[in-house]
């Protein structure tokens, strides 16, 4: 089990997770008994190569995805034994997902889109349009309120997902690869943003392939086979470039 950075006020608890997926050749065991402590605020990068299992955790921490044995908790909730209605409702209030792919539905307008997760949870209409304006001017982006993803770059469709992600104030913020599809300049603004939600005591867990921006993040957890890599060999890599 890494210990880095483990607090004792854990806000996200992966215990002996085991993950199995079933495949034409037979089980495939992505998660292997993994152990993981991230506590409030808190900016963890995941990192691993393709097939490791870095997406399948995140799966586990956002409750998209159950384990086959293991528990997981967040925020004190107990996610295994829960329905997929209750995991759901669950998600939408205390979890916001930023994607590679940004994933902002195209016939919607980008205040459209951020006002989406307010809607299921059944916010006031006129409290969704004045809550959902504030967080694109805190991202930055108020002047594209009313145009479509398409009409607008990579850069702002993103920072547009942060804020949809934040329309909740949820507890826990995790970015899939959230710069795997920007330029140099954008990830460093959506990075930034990252690094501002922390300061404000949110805590945020990334996935990313990128080694420079993990080198950034105060803390880096390394998934190999399924498995956490011992965290003093993250070390002396992160030291040595």
């Amino acid at each position: 089990m890494s210990t880095n950075g483990k607090s004792s006020d854990s806000l996200i608890s992966l215990q002996n997770v085991r993950k199995i997926y079933k495949t034409k050749a037979g089980p495939l065991e992505v998660l292997k008994g993994v152990n993981l402590e991230i506590g409030r605020g808190e900016f963890v990068a995941i990192v691993g190569p393709s097939g490791s299992g870095k997406s399948t955790m995140i799966n586990m921490i956002t409750g998209i995805d159950r384990p086959n044995s293991g528990e997981v908790f967040v925020g004190g909730q107990r996610l295994t034994n829960m329905s997929e209605n209750a995991v759901a409702k669950w998600r939408g209030k205390n979890v916001g997902v930023v994607f590679q792919f940004f994933q902002l539905l195209p016939t919607l307008t980008v205040i459209e889109n951020v006002m989406l997760p307010m809607h299921y949870c059944g916010t006031y209409s006129g409290e969704r349009k004045q809550r959902a304006m504030q967080l694109m001017e805190i991202v930055d982006i108020p002047d594209i309120a009313n145009k479509y993803p398409s009409q607008v770059s990579g850069g702002q469709q993103q920072r547009a997902a942060i804020a949809r992600a934040l329309a909740n104030d949820p507890q826990v913020i995790v970015g899939d690869e959230p710069t795997g599809n920007l330029d140099t300049v954008s990830a460093g603004l959506v990075f930034a943003l990252f690094e501002d939600l922390v300061s404000q005591g949110k805590t945020v867990v990334m996935v990313t392939h990128d080694r420079d921006l993990a080198g950034q993040i105060p803390r880096v957890e390394e998934v190999r086979d399924g498995q956490l890599v011992d965290v003093t060999e993250i070390d002396a890599r992160l030291v040595a470039r």
